[in-house]
């Protein structure tokens, strides 16, 4: 691969699900990627739309693959959700209806807003407990009960946020349903439409940006997903790596409007790519 242009990058703002692993099998050349940006002291942010997994799992499931990072190293869709909201209301003061798991939960817990811990519809009246928002993320003991819950609250005027809109989550065993697809249903029994603060918004990224204090111009996003990664990167106005190892493929290229400003084969692509890089620049100043 060419390293044209591929120069001046200071951060790296990286996804997970189907650049590092596809469910809990790391992918090949997972831990030659962390000792190489380790050792060029190149800054990262993980950043993932999956709401799931909680700060600490993700840092499990990365000491289970054998890679060390710190907890100001994780970002997730929720944690920027939590962010989001915290800047606009008060949370002591804010009551949510949350359909998601604990990934979800414990960072808005953590800020003090109020959660309703209902999941049967014959506990719920709409007309006596008041949520301020409802909060969507990805959930697999998704029930019907609450998704109904969730639109009586819509319905009855709270506002509509959701972490990430992915249609379709990468697994060992394939491709399965995201959040979007909660999404979608939610919209259509409402009529509401979400504010979405993961990907492809340009949110994470700004807020992954401003944690790794550098400049968005020397920032590179890594990811698999054109319509969420990629996207996203280019509403953040920064550069992108597409790597092959997800969602995406190469011929799905030639049906967007936009493009990354590379697409690499898989990890240890974008390793040899940063070496070389390292080793031109090292050269420049001399």
């Amino acid at each position: 691969m060419s390293i044209q242009n591929f120069t001046d990058i200071r951060a790296l703002i990286i996804d997970m699900d189907g650049v590092l692993w596809h469910g809990s099998s790391p992918l090949p050349g997972l831990n030659e990627f962390f000792q190489c940006i380790r050792e060029l002291r190149i800054p990262f942010i993980l950043a993932t739309n999956n709401s799931s997994l909680t700060q600490d799992q993700y840092l499990a499931k990365l000491q289970g693959m054998g890679i060390g990072v710190a907890r100001n190293e994780i970002l997730t869709s929720s944690m920027a959700t939590a962010s989001y909201l915290k800047e606009r209301v008060k949370a002591s003061e804010t009551t949510l209806y949350v359909i998601g798991e604990a990934g979800l939960r414990t960072p808005l817990s953590e800020e003090g807003f109020k959660l309703i811990h209902i999941d049967k519809l014959s506990d719920c009246d709409p007309e006596k407990l008041k949520a301020d928002y409802v909060i969507c993320g990805l959930d697999r003991a998704l029930s019907w009960e609450k998704m109904a819950i969730a639109t009586l609250y819509l319905r009855a005027g709270a506002e509509f946020i959701a972490t990430n809109a992915d249609t379709s989550l990468p697994l060992e065993v394939g491709t399965v349903p995201g959040n979007g697809a909660t999404l979608a249903a939610l919209q259509a029994a409402s009529g509401m439409t979400p504010t979405v603060i993961g990907k492809p918004q340009a949110i994470m990224y700004q807020q992954a940006i401003k944690f790794l204090g550098v400049a968005k111009e020397s920032t590179i996003a890594i990811g698999d997903r054109l319509d969420t990664d990629i996207l996203g990167a280019v509403n953040a106005g920064i550069r992108s790596i597409m790597v092959l190892t997800g969602i995406s493929a190469e011929q799905d290229l030639q049906q967007i409007n936009y493009q990354p400003s590379w697409v690499m084969a898989d990890l240890p692509t974008i390793t040899h790519a940063l070496q070389q890089c390292h080793d031109v620049e090292n050269l420049e100043e001399l």
